[in-house]
């Protein structure tokens, strides 16, 4: 069985076409998209209503915003999340530290095994 079969996963993309290509892909990984945003108020209010197990950020959002308030909200709760950015890791600010950085452009078996790697310290509630 795949690992993200069934896992509840938010996806926070401001670029419409990029999120419906990471539903795509994560649909056919066995994962299942609670919900998208593409900004930082409808992610934070995703975080709270959709109960995702894991949460797939995009760094920079829409209207100049960055992902950042998110990761920080994550990190406090506890709740694993993987950040897909152009930039260096060493680029980002701190709160994504307690995250797994995925370097764009990327495939698909990337992508899945971010997800699993965020997943492997934080256990996963049904």
């Amino acid at each position: 069985m795949n690992a993200l079969q069934g896992l509840r996963i938010l996806v926070v993309e401001n670029d419409e076409m990029s999120a419906t290509l990471l539903e795509m892909q994560l649909a056919q990984s066995g994962a299942i998209v609670v919900g998208t945003a593409a900004t930082v108020a409808d992610a934070l209010r995703l975080v709270d209503t959709a109960s995702p197990q894991i949460v797939l950020l995009d760094y920079r959002l829409a209207h100049h915003e960055t992902s950042d308030p998110v990761a920080e909200r994550l990190a406090a709760q506890g709740l694993p999340f993987v950040v897909a950015t152009g930039m260096a890791p060493h680029e980002l600010p701190d709160a994504f530290r307690a995250g797994v950085v995925l370097v764009k452009p990327y495939l698909t078996k990337e992508l899945e095994a971010a997800l699993a790697n965020a997943l492997q310290d934080h256990p996963v509630a049904s």
